[in-house]
């Protein structure tokens, strides 16, 4: 049997053809682990492709999420898993999340913190580091411009009031939405956070600009101002 052959899919176990699956039964058929087979493309002479996929994603807390944050280097320490393969899987997770970024993009109307946190989830909710995004909105409630203010470091950004509140009139904007990332994962509001809040909203009802809200996004999970009544 040559090499070719070894790897054709109809040489593969039973358990081991996803592919197969997918065409019969339709792709919401298929569990995780089989997608991610099918990206594989093959196991080895002891592990199966979907074997392979199941031990990648108890190692990332069988979390697609957890996965995508793992780089060509890291995926290559797996056994079984070479460069193509680890390129494979990042390139194919990073377009999962383009597209949700994508959707929350075409969808620019707010009417609620939950339509917040979905459109700023994708764009900051995984970063290693803080980022400050300011919503711009007209008198609809939809988005004009997100806008970044600042890029920082693990705990912490600085914003400038000036910069925010020109853009919001070079916009024409009536409303703003502010927004910024936690890292850690924490919920909690720093006084910090509690402070800059204050400030660019006693700043912007001056211009007759109404600060919203104020997200604090994480990767799974968000903290309103507004709806915690600290606003």
């Amino acid at each position: 049997m040559d090499k070719n052959e070894k790897l054709s899919i109809k040489n593969w176990a039973q358990d081991d053809r996803p592919r197969e699956k997918l065409l019969q039964k339709g792709k919401l058929s298929l569990s995780d682990s089989e997608l991610i087979a099918i990206l594989l493309g093959s196991g080895s002479r002891n592990e199966s492709a979907v074997e392979l996929a199941r031990r990648m994603l108890v190692a990332s807390k069988n979390s697609l999420n957890e996965l995508g944050k793992l780089s060509v280097q890291q995926l290559c320490n797996f056994k079984g898993i070479g460069p193509a393969k680890a390129v494979g899987i990042v390139a194919a997770l990073e377009l999962g999340r383009r597209r949700r970024l994508e959707e929350a993009v075409t969808n620019p109307k707010i009417s609620s913190s939950l339509s917040v946190f979905e459109m700023m989830q994708p764009v900051i909710g995984e970063l290693p580091h803080e980022e400050f995004w300011i919503l711009y909105l007209n008198n609809n409630n939809s988005v004009i411009e997100r806008f970044q203010v600042s890029k920082g470091g693990i705990t912490g950004t600085l914003v400038d009031v000036r910069i925010t509140l020109r853009k919001a009139l070079e916009l024409g904007a009536v409303s703003l939405i502010l927004c910024h990332n936690h890292p850690s994962g924490n919920l909690k509001a720093s006084d910090a956070d509690k402070q800059l809040t204050k400030k660019l909203k006693t700043a912007a009802e001056s211009l007759d600009i109404k600060v919203l809200d104020h997200l604090i996004v994480t990767e799974k999970s968000y903290l309103s101002f507004a709806d915690e009544g600290i606003l």
